[in-house]
């Protein structure tokens, strides 16, 4: 007889693809094993198309799955773009730094090799390496915004950038002047082209300029990218690197034609720099009209006035003879740094190593500790606040306790702005608070309390906005808690206290822990309330890292405060969980 009771409910499992699948994935095991005594055994089971039934069971599962995907894939692109994709940028550019190798790749290759430690400025050749990296981005106007990198790093560095950035295309002008007195040559821009310039490129170059001349405006198609001449860079390395940047800055930046602009100053510096090499570069490899023209100018560069490159630097600001300045670039040349990181915790990196910031800027630990113990707080009186009223909305009949709703959630209804602004006009010295005390006579006239502009008065105004937070949470909890467990207590002889402390407050944990973490996640991270009401001891290090945003724009190291403060998070939910348990939060 069957125990199954056949008019009661089915409770088995319905089936299912994957159910199918194993039960086929047996049968055609069974089935591929001949009988004992045997031959082989029958082949698989077939499907109604004629396939194999565990080919068309694995086929249906993987439709299955794939229109699973199509489902959440709309959710999964969301919070990927809006969610993961921020945080990983933030991650990125904490450690970013490609600005500074970027900008100037010469000197951050010859300052590799520079003793720090020499208490003087960097010789001519780091010096010439860093006037075509500075002639190159002042062009491109690239060295304002690494000015301002490496000033977060040395106070200064940003005007000393942007006044050498004016003068820099003129360092070389005392050698442009003798070149040009040696043959005028030299003076023209078609010279150097065909110096420079490979031959196919100098023919490409040329119909696309007679085709730009036919076009006249109307003409869009881009010039040849330049090519240098083989052989050249062997024979006037630094001239040749000059050069090629002149032309890509030129075609590119400018959109101008190479062949029609005279090199910059910097360039016949760095061929007094070749010609000047001993032992004497060789030509022999260059045609003989390259040969033709540089030969006499090889023959007459010893005899040339010179100028060292460390004063054209200091006349153009003396700040450049402090080695520190060069130390800064040297050691913030690494395509990544922890240097905003170490910045984040009050210390700062240093081709010393990493040291401790002055006193004067140790203000970021302070900023930490003091948004932790605040959002702390603001929970706190969250909780004492929020648990008496969710505990009459809870107790009360429903319709009057739907009105009192209405009233915890109408703050939502208003905004951020004019609820904090109101705080403003209440707590101030001269607000209705501080009259009403003084009309009670409970504080003079003259000492009047000071509630504003500080933390006393980002507390109050926090917990007032974010109060609702912890009612809701604990009301949909409280309002799951069946009465008869109460009533049942005290039927047992349980004071009210009792009952409440030992069977009531123990179902509300959840909701006390819900309304905790919401609570305290939105106060770490808010930044308009204590921005208006915190002044400048109770504002929080979200403040800081809007202001390095927005004002300073030193993004790399709002990133890494960013960091740090999700960091925090983390581990306190962390904590959270394994002191109280994740599993005991709920919203009802």
């Amino acid at each position: 007889m069957s125990t199954l009771n056949s008019s009661g409910p089915q409770t088995a499992d319905a089936p299912t693809p994957d159910d199918a699948f194993h039960e086929a994935t047996g049968l055609d095991a069974r089935e591929s094993q001949p009988p004992h005594g045997s031959g082989d055994g029958d082949g698989p089971v077939l499907a109604a198309d004629g396939r194999p039934l565990k080919q068309s069971l694995k086929r249906a599962l993987r439709a299955q799955k794939l229109r699973a995907l199509m489902l959440i894939a709309p959710l999964l692109i969301f919070v990927l773009v809006t969610f993961i994709a921020p945080i990983a940028d933030m991650l990125f550019r904490s450690v970013e730094n490609q600005i500074v190798s970027d900008t100037l790749p010469r000197t951050t290759q010859a300052l590799a090799g520079w003793d720090e430690d020499s208490g003087a400025m960097p010789p001519d050749n780091i010096l010439a390496a860093f006037t075509y990296d500075m002639v190159a981005a002042a062009e491109r106007k690239e060295h304002t915004r690494l000015g301002t990198r490496l000033n977060y790093e040395m106070t200064g560095i940003s005007s000393l950038f942007r006044k050498t950035g004016r003068r820099v295309d003129d360092f070389g002008e005392t050698y442009l002047d003798q070149f040009e007195a040696l043959d005028p040559a030299w003076e023209e821009a078609k010279t150097w082209v065909r110096l420079m310039g490979d031959p196919d490129w100098l023919a490409a170059n040329a119909d696309w300029a007679a085709e730009a001349d036919a076009a006249g405006r109307d003409f869009d198609k881009p010039a040849p990218p330049f090519e240098l001449k083989p052989g050249i860079a062997a024979a006037l390395p630094e001239t040749a690197d000059a050069y090629a940047e002149f032309a890509r800055i030129t075609q590119v930046e400018d959109e101008d034609n190479p062949a029609e602009e005279e090199p910059w100053a910097p360039v016949y510096l760095a061929l007094f720099r070749d010609l000047a090499k001993q032992p004497a570069p060789d030509f022999a490899a260059l045609a003989a009209p390259d040969r033709a023209l540089l030969a006499p100018a090889a023959q007459a560069v010893p005899d040339f006035e010179t100028v060292a490159l460390a004063d054209l630097y200091i006349k153009a600001d003396e700040d450049w003879a402090d080695p520190e300045v060069w130390k800064t670039i040297k050691a913030f040349s690494p395509d990544y740094t922890s240097g905003y990181f170490l910045a984040s915790v009050d210390l700062q990196k240093t081709v010393d190593g990493v040291s401790a910031q002055p006193e004067d800027r140790q203000i970021y630990m302070l900023l930490f500790k003091r948004t932790l113990f605040m959002s702390m707080v603001i929970m706190g009186s969250c909780v004492l606040l929020g648990y008496p009223i969710a505990y009459l909305l809870s107790n009360l009949p429903m319709r009057t306790s739907n009105l009192l709703l209405i009233l915890v959630l109408l703050p939502f209804w208003t905004s951020l702005l004019v609820r904090t602004s109101a705080w403003k006009v209440l707590l101030q010295q001269q607000g209705v608070i501080n009259d009403i005390l003084v009309w009670a006579h409970i504080v003079a006239d003259d000492a009047r309390l000071v509630m504003i502009n500080n933390q006393f008065g980002t507390i109050v105004a926090m917990t007032h906005i974010l109060l609702p937070f912890m009612i809701l949470p604990l009301y949909s909890v409280m309002k799951t808690i069946p009465p008869s467990y109460v009533r049942a207590a005290k039927s047992l002889g349980a004071t009210n206290w009792t009952a409440f402390w030992r069977v009531y407050f123990p179902q509300s944990v959840p909701g006390i822990g819900a309304g905790c973490i919401l609570v305290f996640i939105l106060a770490i991270g808010y930044y308009i309330t204590p921005e208006l009401v915190g002044g400048t001891t109770g504002t929080f290090i979200s403040n800081r890292i809007a202001y390095h945003i927005s004002s300073s724009l030193n993004w790399g190291l709002a990133a890494a405060l960013g960091t740090i403060l999700l960091a925090v998070v983390l581990i306190l939910y962390w904590l959270y969980d394994r002191l109280v348990g994740i599993d005991n939060v709920s919203l009802g």
